[in-house]
């Protein structure tokens, strides 16, 4: 594949594959860009946004079990095992056999995981508003919308 060129791919009808226009590239530099401004407003530089998702459907949903929190916060299992060791190894959640399924493990907030929850939200909000900035509320609202929909 790499010894085809740009040209190559163009012909009369159909325009060459530029990939600045490509969804997915457009998608990923927008996902680099959110997630510099959450780690530079978030105020925890060890926390990533894929914890602070899993910290904050803990803080909604209560104690889940690790597949359980793992679907809700769309993280394969892989990731959300590291995402959990992580934050247990700082205190922020805790893992116990589930009692009515010892084969599965509930993860719950620890008392730190809640106060560091409180304590950020607002900054989590922040890095929202930041990340949107660029964007009119109408552009805002329609941008939420159709993102959605992709979903």
């Amino acid at each position: 594949m790499t010894a085809f060129k740009l040209k190559e791919l163009e012909s009369d009808s159909q325009p060459g594959y530029v990939l600045a226009e490509q969804v997915n590239h457009r998608l990923r530099r927008a996902h680099q860009r959110a997630s510099a401004i959450f780690l530079d407003t978030i105020g925890d530089a060890q926390l990533t946004p894929t914890q602070w998702a899993a910290l904050v459907t803990l803080a909604s949903d209560g104690p889940l079990s690790q597949n359980q929190l793992g679907r809700l916060t769309y993280m394969d299992p892989a990731t959300t095992q590291g995402v959990i060791l992580r934050l247990v190894e700082r205190n922020l959640v805790e893992r116990h056999p589930d009692p009515q399924d010892r084969r599965r493990t509930s993860v719950q907030l620890t008392r730190s995981g809640q106060t560091l929850v409180s304590a950020l939200a607002s900054n989590a909000a922040a890095a929202h508003a930041r990340t949107l900035e660029p964007l009119s509320v109408e552009e805002r609202e329609t941008f939420l919308r159709l993102l959605s929909r992709l979903m």
